[in-house]
């Protein structure tokens, strides 16, 4: 190997970290090494080299492969040709930073994360599942929703992959056709991002947000689940491949059935524009409360569930079921504060039934998984977008006594380190 002093590295490949990159070890210290597989040999460059002669203390350091020295069996060219290793790192792509992996091995890599996470943080005992394709053979046209940025020359593309530095690219392939197409017909834009979205019914729109205007009133667009529909904001939460919420839905469907006593009331926490409120509907449910901090999706919700029992609360969680309130941003040089515990907007008094929970990537938190915990559901359903945020609140409600009973993992983002987790759990 070449000194640590130097910025090419000549590494081997040991496993894959969460966040997708990969692990490798250099006179003792970690290196996370972006666009390699374990098993390989790979030349590559530190992200930030230390200095000639400078102490570096850092605890590990980042590096981008820029030569495959020994190739894994599981390795194939990129399904993103900006995003290939032969391209300069500088000039890749984010995105799709598993794409030069074959997708079943991609699975197993995601499973192995999902496998270390549980160990790590949710204690010992629990089996990580396989990681389940949509369809096979399904894993580039998925995206229905893709983010452009435009730089100050006008150029839009996506950033590089770990920066904010625009990149013109010529293809898109994650994206749906008609999304891709769209894309490839932007030309010069205005200093922001430019949103690029296909709903249900297949017309794309594309929604410039240039830097420094005023946005008028979003777009309402319509996306269908089975028989439903949902009215969503054109820049709203949705999720981003073409089947992933009939999925989910269905998955969490599957995971109540026979536990929805129709006589509780049920909670839809975090719950959007109500797709899982609308699950908890059709598994038996009768008297339902979704809540969801963004105003406009809470009005959504109420629009979309109309026909149900469905009360619909525009509130942060954390302070409908009055647990501590976790502050969302963080102040120099101070750790975040915890608050007191607010008067919760729930009835103390309420039997509550199942509780699905679909928090954001940071994870619902020790405050709300107490809360729920302290409610003593009949059962909760957690739906998970990151592994190691559902293992830490999973390791929370075993304090308190809940086990996961079911596990079931869904491979809603090829090409990417991202997948989807649900479990139920039960006392």
């Amino acid at each position: 190997m070449t000194s640590s002093g130097d910025a090419l590295l000549d590494l081997d490949i040991t496993g894959i970290a969460h966040g997708g990159t990969f692990v490798a070890r250099h006179e003792g210290r970690v290196v996370f090494v972006s666009d390699a597989v374990p098993g390989e040999r790979v030349r590559a460059r530190l992200s930030d080299a230390p200095s000639d002669g400078a102490t570096d203390t850092r605890r590990f350091w980042r590096a981008e492969t820029v030569e495959v020295l020994q190739a894994s069996p599981h390795r194939r060219a990129h399904v993103w040709p900006e995003a290939d290793v032969s391209r300069d790192p500088a000039q890749r792509p984010g995105g799709a930073d598993l794409g030069h992996i074959e997708p079943a091995h991609q699975r197993a890599l995601k499973r192995q994360v999902l496998a270390e996470a549980l160990d790590r943080f949710a204690g010992a005992g629990i089996e990580a599942p396989e990681v389940a394709a949509l369809a096979e053979g399904d894993d580039t046209g998925w995206r229905t929703r893709v983010t452009l940025h435009v730089d100050d020359d006008g150029v839009a593309g996506p950033f590089a992959a770990r920066s904010h530095r625009v990149v013109p690219v010529s293809s898109h392939p994650l994206a749906r056709p008609a999304v891709a197409e769209a894309a490839a017909r932007i030309g010069a834009a205005r200093a922001g991002r430019i949103e690029l979205v296909e709903p249900a019914d297949g017309d794309v729109r594309v929604l410039p947000l240039p830097e420094g205007t005023r946005r008028g009133e979003p777009e309402v667009l319509t996306e269908r689940v089975r028989d439903r529909s949902f009215a969503v904001d054109a820049t709203g939460f949705w999720q981003v491949h073409h089947s992933a919420a009939s999925a989910l839905d269905e998955v969490v469907r599957a995971l109540l059935a026979g536990r929805v006593d129709p006589d509780a009331t049920h909670l839809d926490l975090y719950g959007g524009v109500g797709l899982f409120a609308a699950s908890l509907a059709d598994s038996g449910a009768r008297d339902i409360v979704t809540v969801e901090s963004d105003r406009r999706a809470t009005e959504h919700a109420a629009r979309n569930l109309a026909p149900l029992e469905v009360t619909a609360v525009t509130a942060r969680v954390d302070r409908f079921l009055g647990a501590p309130v976790r502050e969302t941003r963080r102040v120099r040089g101070r750790r975040p504060s915890r608050r007191a515990p607010e008067t919760a907007l729930l009835d103390p008094q309420t039997r509550v039934g199942a509780v699905v929970l679909d928090p954001p990537r940071s994870g619902a938190g020790r405050g709300v998984v107490d809360a729920v915990a302290a409610l003593e559901p009949d059962a909760v359903v957690y739906v998970a977008c990151d592994p190691v945020a559902l293992a830490r609140d999973l390791g929370t409600f075993r304090e308190h006594g809940w086990e996961p009973a079911l596990l079931r993992a869904l491979d809603l983002f090829p090409n990417t380190h991202h997948f989807e987790v649900v479990a139920l759990l039960s006392r």
